[in-house]
């Protein structure tokens, strides 16, 4: 059984941590220090690992990675990549790619800033691993409408409201579903003043955080009920490879695709994220790669945040199918 921690050990615990951590100082002149033993600093730096005091994060360094950001770049006339390095683990390589983005975000948001954000595990995952950034009294407004299958985890509602709490500002609901049963519905919610009013504001955004989905029957549009798998497998036929915000569906390059799957959800729109400055396009898992690609194919994207993995293969899938645009 874990022993319980006192409120005097919980003090000397963030104090050894500070000087270890922020000062570089060594255990032995810790213990010194502080008249505590070598065996005494080292459970409680352990221990500040375990209570959330200390986050660790391991970084790939920016030469490792500056070829394939600079020939994606090249490629695909983005303004950024943004290179985590790869894990066995899922759900850590999400972290590491969100981590990426959660730094850009920091140094570039301010004061009067709007940000439109999409749904899903990487979106979501931004908004865990961003850290208190203070107030920068930027917005945070949905880009798309939600969904009660989705969770609050994968919701922009929920996640726009954490990205708020981190940086000090403010969100906004779109109050709408996300998917509707047709076009011609969905089009009837576009005109309603209070859907008008969140999208338009949405797509005044400085920067939009999106996902980028595969087509599989594993998907989350699957798993959410959105579609069925029989509808994943003739997208997937009629050359369909991956979807931009949980919808428009594209092929690999970067063209609409011809699937009834399409103009169901309600949200920001290709040439809504063309206006926007800055797209953020995070996709971490490596079933994503040929998705990925076809949303660079679209013009839109001006970020882009996934794996070393992703990232080969994106370039060797860009060279086995060249662009028909170019």
């Amino acid at each position: 059984m874990e022993e319980k921690i006192e409120s005097a050990d919980i003090s000397l615990m963030t104090e050894i941590a500070t000087l270890y951590y922020v000062e570089g100082e060594t255990q032995e002149v810790i213990s010194k220090r502080l008249n505590v033993s070598r065996v005494k600093v080292g459970r409680l730096l352990k221990r500040a690992h375990a209570e959330g005091v200390v986050d660790v994060r391991v970084r790939q360094h920016p030469s490792a990675s500056a070829e394939l950001e600079k020939e994606l770049l090249r490629r695909f006339n983005i303004k950024r990549a943004l290179i985590a390095l790869d894990h066995a683990d899922e759900d850590t390589q999400r972290a590491g790619v969100a981590s990426l983005v959660a730094d850009h975000l920091s140094r570039t948001l301010h004061d009067g800033s709007i940000v439109a954000v999409g749904m899903g595990r990487n979106v979501g995952a931004v908004a865990e691993n961003t850290f208190d950034q203070g107030e920068r009294k930027c917005s945070f407004v949905c880009a798309i409408g939600g969904s009660l299958r989705a969770g609050e985890y994968m919701n922009p509602d929920h996640i726009c409201r954490r990205l708020a709490i981190k940086f000090g500002g403010d969100s906004e609901t779109l109050y709408a579903p996300a998917l509707v049963q047709n076009p011609e519905l969905r089009d009837a919610m576009y005109e309603n003043p209070t859907v008008r009013q969140t999208m338009d504001r949405a797509r005044r955004a400085d920067i939009a955080l999106i996902g980028v989905g595969d087509v599989s029957e594993n998907s989350n549009m699957v798993r959410m009920g959105w579609f069925s798998p029989e509808e994943i497998a003739e997208a997937r036929l009629s050359g369909t490879v991956g979807d931009m915000m949980g919808y428009d569906f594209i092929d690999l390059y970067g063209n609409p695709s011809v699937t009834p799957m399409q103009g169901r959800v309600i949200g920001l729109s290709i040439s809504d994220l063309a206006r926007i400055p800055d797209v953020i396009a995070v996709a971490s898992e490596n079933t994503k790669a040929v998705g990925i690609l076809g949303a660079l194919r679209t013009g839109v994207i001006d970020t882009l945040a996934t794996s070393v993995t992703n990232a080969h293969t994106i370039l060797r899938l860009d060279e086995a199918t060249p662009d028909s645009k170019s």
